[in-house]
């Protein structure tokens, strides 16, 4: 990595002499020093401008006069510590750890988040970790975002790791959530079925983007377990794992979870909560071993009991009146 940034500019920006070549394609030939797959990794990940506009999808046909942005982040190897956090362990064997990650806690180390993160955590407790699935995030086979809170699993060594990812991939794998989301549904439960990919504005954002644009398949059950008023309880069942997809569909229906500071930022309940209220309740998945089924829940934490309990009263209190 530190070769290939040394040969090739931090910014580059390129017209395109030729016509009716995909963008993956075409900067691969013009940047020879970057395999092809790092540049469609580039692109994923909002790297690339098209014509001044953030592109996201590799297979864009370019056209004569196309004006290409390129940024290759600057990449700081990690140099990833034991860090004595307290963790709460819902299951653990030989094999894999199931723990209960509470808000505010970062699944691994990345820009902004050079410590104090799960992986930190987790190398204090489990000395053997490094280098499973990776040097960045060892042992890390799914993540929740920083403030939702809820079970994950982590493999303890290889074979448990490609395993769990086997089974992720397959859909195999049963992740459960609940979450409180503004407003009211009209029906009992549903199925969004919507792709996901970065924002094309925002870097930091993920957005319903379609698959001719770069999205990805993404779909979420939904079923109402408690209408509070104009809030309600759902129980979220993924069938696929994109980045913020819970939070992205649930905004898109027009019912986006309570707390969350990106995609429901302009609602309030007048509650002080750490981060959105969603919760990974639930997780079902086979022993990469005994291949015995494992069922794991993880206990609210208590911001989410204490809003549940406060958005009962004011019902109560309605209820009187």
């Amino acid at each position: 990595m530190t070769e290939f940034k040394l040969e090739v500019p931090e910014k580059s920006d390129r017209i395109v002499n030729t016509s009716g070549d995909r963008l993956d394609r075409y900067l691969s030939q013009e940047l020879s020093d970057i395999s092809r797959s790092r540049i469609q990794q580039l692109i994923e990940q909002g790297n690339v401008q098209l014509n001044d506009k953030v592109c996201t999808s590799k297979k864009i046909t370019l056209v004569r006069g196309d004006r290409i942005t390129l940024e290759i982040p600057e990449v700081k190897p990690l140099q990833l510590q034991a860090e004595d956090i307290p963790l709460d362990i819902l299951y653990e064997d030989d094999q894999l750890i199931i723990l209960n990650k509470p808000a505010g806690l970062v699944v691994h180390p990345a820009p902004g988040h050079p410590d104090g993160t799960l992986v930190n955590a987790l190398l204090a407790h489990c000395p053997n970790l490094p280098g499973i699935g990776g040097v960045q995030r060892p042992g890390i086979v799914h993540r929740l975002d920083k403030d939702t809170t809820g079970a994950i699993a982590i493999a303890k060594t290889d074979i448990a790791f490609q395993h769990l990812q086997a089974q992720l991939q397959a859909k195999t794998a049963r992740r459960e959530y609940l979450g409180v989301v503004y407003g009211a549904p009209r029906t009992e439960s549903g199925i969004i079925d919507l792709p996901i990919g970065r924002h094309p504005q925002d870097r930091k954002k993920m957005a319903i983007v379609s698959i001719e644009q770069g999205g990805r398949n993404a779909i979420t059950h939904w079923q109402i377990r408690e209408r509070l008023g104009n809030y309600t309880l759902i129980h979220f069942q993924l069938e696929t794992g994109r980045t913020h997809q819970i939070r992205v569909h649930s905004a898109k229906i027009g019912h986006p979870i309570v707390g969350d500071p990106i995609y429901s930022s302009a609602h309030s309940i007048g509650v002080n909560l750490p981060g959105q209220a969603l919760h990974a309740w639930k997780l079902k998945l086979q022993h990469p071993i005994s291949e015995d089924l494992i069922e794991v829940t993880a206990p609210l934490p208590q911001t989410l009991t204490t809003l549940l309990e406060i958005l009962r009263r004011r019902i109560g209190i309605s209820a009187e009146n």
